[in-house]
Formats: C-alpha cells, structure tokens, sequence
C-alpha cells in the first residue's frame, strides 16, 4: 500500500491535482480521505459560534481518527470516513465506506501538519499557488458552495484564512518530497508523480 499526503492552502488546487492522479490510474486502486471530512462535530455549539470556527486551525480537526483509520487501511480494515457539512458544521449520521486500496491518497490543507500522520505516508505533496489566487477561488466556492457573501469570505480571509495559512500550512511545505507550482495545471509535475506510483505498483503487486 502506497499512502501519499497532498497538502497546500485553501484554494491552491489540491483536489484538481487529486483528480488528475486518480484519472491516469486504473479504477479500483485509489482510495481518497479527505481531511475535510474529519472537522469535529460542532452540534453541540449554538449555529453563530459554529459559523466563526477557525477551519484553517488544527485543532478544528481530528486527527486521532484520521490517523487511525489509515492505520486500519494499512491493515487491510475497511474504515468509515465522516460526511462533514460547512452549511451546518456539523456532521452527517451517515459515513462513507473507505476500503483498502493500493493507493491511499490523504488530502487536506493541514495533512502535513501532524507529525504523527506524516510519519504514515509515503509520498509527501505540497501544491503551492500565488495568494491572490488562491483568495479568488476561495471567494468562488464559499459564496456558490457555503452560501457566504462577499464580504464575510474577504472578513474570513482576513481575520483567519491568511494568518492560518502563515501560521500553519505554509510552514509544513518544508516536509514535502515535491511542491507543485500552479497546482492542477501542473502536467510536468503530475506526470513524474503519475510515473512513480505506477511505478510502485508494478513493483509492487
């Protein structure tokens, strides 16, 4: 089992460089936790403290069960990843079954945060964007995908978002095996890392 961390700030194009790998390998052999689906449950706070949580912190995280359902992937156990909701900050009743694979992608903007969990992968990626990038895809998704307005997203930005990212997720680029530029758009990059796991496979069946 191959257990590769993909990591970057929020909006540096982690999950098109997720996809981009998943398309150019054989359906059946990559399985996806998305740290996103481990925020804590948070129903136990009224709706307006929910709606100011640091996400960009590690602590809104947990990573105990990240870790230890990667664990029970490496044992060939079958885990149940959270549904986590951004409307609500809550999560969902429901979970999604993770079944062991060859390929265990681990992704999320802290994932290279917790020295624990880097210790459980193979391949450590840090996808790297110019800031004013990054903002402007954030102000896309949390106005169409989290119904926030303009002005709260830019508030966010401010008062969380880029401290955190300075804070906590540029920092962890120093623990990567690759950094890749322009995240999605990056083919070069995708390509040799593509090649690698490929690689591993074959070595490895």
């Amino acid at each position: 089992m191959l257990i590769i961390g993909i990591a970057g700030g929020t909006g540096s194009g982690k999950t098109t460089v997720v996809n981009e790998i998943i398309s150019r390998l054989d359906k059946g052999d990559v399985a996806v936790l998305s740290q996103d689906a481990y925020y804590r449950d948070n129903s136990h706070l009224p709706l307006e403290q929910r709606l100011e949580i640091n996400f960009d912190h590690p602590d809104s995280i947990e990573f105990e069960l990240l870790i230890e359902n990667i664990k029970k992937l490496r044992k060939k156990e079958s885990v149940h990843q959270p549904i986590y909701s951004y409307l609500t900050c809550t999560r969902f009743e429901e979970s999604i079954l993770v079944n062991p694979q060859k390929v265990i992608i681990v992704e999320g903007i802290l994932c290279l945060q917790p020295r624990e969990l880097r210790k459980l992968m193979d391949i450590k990626i840090f996808v790297d964007c110019d800031a004013d990038l990054r903002l402007s895809r954030v102000i896309m998704r949390d106005i169409i995908e989290r119904g926030r307005d303009v002005i709260k997203v830019l508030q966010r930005y401010e008062d969380t978002v880029r401290p955190s990212h300075l804070q906590f997720i540029e920092p962890t680029k120093r623990y990567a095996d690759i950094i890749v530029p322009e995240g999605g758009k990056n083919k070069v990059a995708i390509d040799i890392i593509t090649q690698y796991i490929k690689k591993h496979l074959n070595d490895n069946p």
